[in-house]
């Protein structure tokens, strides 16, 4: 599902990262976004304008726990919605790696294949 945004929970050490999906394959996850831990930060410097470059990761397999897609609780929004509502930006705008929407502005949004 790339492009797809999530929460991976992963082990040793035990963390959360919030982003979007680069690649998935048997090897592991390739995402593009921040530590969950950093969130509030992230959202108050994007804000504010401040340059922020997503962190683009590659977690092996055996490191992942767990990975949930990004969707509303109930009454609780996403965190791709708490961000768009701090920020006034769409998460896949911001967490596009650099690189991506230098080669290809008109599709800023979609992730490219990687090999």
């Amino acid at each position: 599902m790339p492009g797809a945004l999530v929460i991976a929970t992963l082990s040793n050490p035990r963390e959360k990262f919030w982003g979007m999906i680069l690649a998935l394959a048997s090897e592991g996850l390739s995402l593009s976004g921040a530590e969950l831990a950093s969130f509030e930060d992230l959202a108050v410097m994007v804000r504010d304008g401040e340059p922020f470059t997503p962190a683009v990761v590659f977690f092996p397999m055996h490191r992942i726990e767990r990975v949930e897609l990004d969707l509303p609780d109930g009454n609780l929004p996403s965190l791709s919605q708490r961000f768009l509502t701090k920020t006034g930006r769409e998460p896949a705008e911001v967490l596009t790696p650099q690189n991506q929407q230098e080669q290809n502005p008109a599709k800023s949004h979609a992730p490219q294949e990687r090999a």
